[in-house]
């Protein structure tokens, strides 16, 4: 029963660091940083962040690969779509030739790095060139705005893009607020229901109070957040977004066979081909996937900021890149999840909008993300070496 603090800080870097850092902005913005609309503004602006760090995520677990491409990706498709939506043309015609455009990107560099055996950073630096070229093709220089409603409010850019109160509370959203109750109470039913399942087969268990401690932290902070939405507007369409695929990908990275193939292979390419797996199709799926995730992040960003520009998705990689690390996912492949992403990309977003609000110059801000990506970086280099 006794718990082991040192395992419970090392487990837990980034979620305490993130929280010392909201402390931080919290007191040095006046409080502003914890506004209803700052928190929605946290959300929405990092939409992108969320979805290209999921997709990442799996690129990094096969052995620390990465993909540089997204950005120009991200504004290539995003292009598309804006052009066809211009000419009058179906907006979920649109939406599918996104995300087809995205899984086709992704199926080409898959091909050159799994099975030409192209480096994944040499193949994607190439695609990063090709593909800003293409966009500013498809743009012609020029931005392309997108008036229909349709896909603004679903995809996050409309004045209408939350989910309605269906309950029409006066001051605050009801809708969103019984929402965070619920997923709060379904969080602790699969706790409970989990490890009950886990006594039944004979495993060991994690000590009940580790787990109480972490359930009525989880829960009080999710109601905390809701409950934050529901004086704002409520709901962002795109938070529902960035829900459906976190958790696609907390259960293809934990509970699929696929899922246990990526960990193989970033652990282990050599023994896990002796083993019967072909690491080439392994590859192959981490940026065709990648390549999808790229296309639904291309449609939130145009989405949000109305329009296609030929220079979105600049540096998105990088945000990305950097969620990951900095939530735990290791330089040398095999280690990381989903909720590390998550930790990793509010933690990226909190420093960008508080340093925002503070005035802070933006070539400062580079400095500081800069530094703090280096230090997530040492502390997986010398994780590592300790358990060597």
């Amino acid at each position: 029963m006794n718990i082991n603090f040192a395992q419970v800080l090392k487990k837990y870097t980034m979620a305490i660091a993130l929280v010392v850092i909201v402390i931080f902005f919290q007191v040095k913005t006046g409080g502003n940083i914890l506004l209803p609309q700052n928190i929605n503004n946290l959300i929405s602006q990092n939409a992108y962040v969320f979805v290209l760090a999921a997709g990442m995520l799996l690129c990094i677990l096969t052995g620390g690969n990465i993909d540089l491409a997204v950005g120009s990706v991200i504004c290539f498709v995003g292009g598309i779509g804006a052009v066809m939506m211009d000419k009058d043309i179906n907006v979920w015609i649109a939406v599918a030739v996104m995300l087809i455009g995205g899984l086709l990107v992704g199926a080409w560099q898959g091909f050159w790095i799994a099975y030409v055996k192209v480096p994944p950073f040499i193949a994607t630096l190439a695609g990063m060139y090709a593909f800003r070229g293409l966009s500013n093709v498809v743009l012609q220089g020029f931005a392309v705005g997108i008036r229909n409603t349709t896909f603004l409010n679903v995809f996050g850019g409309g004045a209408d893009c939350y989910v309605p109160d269906f309950f029409h509370g006066q001051n605050i959203n009801i809708t969103c607020l019984l929402l965070g109750i619920i997923l709060a109470v379904v969080y602790v039913a699969m706790i409970v229901k989990n490890r009950l399942a886990a006594k039944k087969k004979g495993y060991e268990v994690e000590p009940i109070v580790g787990v109480v401690v972490k359930a009525v932290i989880i829960c009080a902070a999710v109601i905390w957040f809701f409950y934050k939405l529901a004086n704002y507007k409520g709901i962002p369409t795109s938070l529902i977004w960035i829900g459906l695929v976190l958790l696609a990908y907390g259960y293809i990275t934990g509970n699929t066979t696929i899922g246990r193939y990526l960990y193989a292979v970033g652990g282990n390419e050599k023994a896990t081909r002796l083993s019967g797996i072909d690491p080439r199709k392994v590859y192959f799926f981490a940026y065709v996937n990648m390549g999808l995730m790229a296309g639904l992040a291309g449609i939130l960003t145009v989405a949000r900021a109305t329009q296609a520009q030929p220079t979105f998705g600049q540096g998105y990689e990088m945000d990305a890149i950097a969620a990951c690390f900095i939530g735990g996912a290791s330089a040398y492949g095999g280690e990381g999840n989903v909720f590390g992403i998550v930790i990793g990309a509010l933690l990226m977003g909190v420093i960008n909008m508080g340093m925002s609000i503070m005035g802070m110059e933006a070539n400062y801000q580079k400095v500081v993300k800069g530094i703090v990506v280096l230090v997530a970086i040492v502390f997986d280099v010398l994780s590592n070496k300790k358990k060597k």
